[in-house]
């Protein structure tokens, strides 16, 4: 995981913690107050927030206990986890730019791109002029590897 994915989740779970589960938990005694509980519509949907919270508190702990932490700016060379590539389709011309991250802080829309993705794995090992096929549900792609940066 970067140092950008690992600090993300980190504050995540602080939010959950310090602000979140408190909340949570005065809304759930103020729905109890309004007495019978079967019935209780607030109740149980804060019951069920509560429940969504702690999953989250225990999966992020997981994942955070377990991480890698990778700085991706005293990397160089040939692509690889951490990385931010820019490729041309060579069908279309359109240049997309991506960063290989590790699969908690993927974000297609962010330009953030899995390292188990189909393209991210294609593109492991190559060099700047090389041209990469891919398989994505679409059929096959065409790209080349116009710039590698670690950032």
């Amino acid at each position: 995981m970067t140092k950008t994915g690992h600090f993300a989740l980190e504050t995540e779970l602080k939010q959950l913690k310090s602000v979140e589960r408190p909340a949570i938990i005065k809304a759930i005694a103020e729905a109890r107050e309004h007495g019978d509980l079967s019935e209780n519509a607030e109740y149980h949907s804060a019951r069920e927030k509560q429940s969504f919270i702690e999953g989250r508190i225990k999966d992020l702990e997981g994942v955070l206990s377990l991480a890698e932490v990778i700085d991706p700016s005293t990397l160089s060379g040939a692509i690889k986890f951490g990385a931010t590539v820019t490729l041309i389709d060579e069908d279309t011309d359109e240049e997309k730019t991506w960063q290989i991250v590790g699969e908690h802080e993927a974000n297609i829309e962010a330009g953030l791109l899995n390292v188990k993705s189909p393209i991210a794995r294609a593109l492991i090992g190559k060099e700047e002029g090389d041209s990469v096929e891919v398989r994505v549900p679409g059929g096959e792609k065409s790209y080349e590897v116009i710039s590698i940066t670690y950032r």
